[in-house]
């Protein structure tokens, strides 16, 4: 299994409920996948480097997950469809 992390902006235009839901799913697909999730980072909302879609802000978390090399692929096919979903990421995190 590989480390790997995910870094996930989410949109501020929508309720608390709404993004820890979104928030929730993310983390589902790296489970269904089978994935084990290690630590979940919330930081808050933070500006975004440049507009997108008419926004200057969003809410950033970051996923460190494990995981078998072919799992990313397939989460970030499943979260590039999730409405809601500024940007996101996932990177292989270097061992140490």
């Amino acid at each position: 299994m590989n480390k790997y992390e995910l870094a996930i902006a989410l949109s501020v235009k929508i309720e608390d409920d709404e993004r820890a839901a979104l928030l929730d799913k993310a983390k589902g697909y790296i489970e269904r996948f089978g994935g084990q999730i290690t630590n979940v980072d919330d930081w808050g909302k933070k500006r975004l480097a440049y507009e997108v879609d008419h926004m200057k802000e969003a809410f950033y978390y970051f996923i460190q997950f494990d995981a078998e090399p072919t799992a990313p692929i397939e989460i970030e096919n499943r979260i590039r469809i999730m409405e809601n979903v500024v940007r996101f990421l996932i990177v292989r995190a270097d061992e140490k």
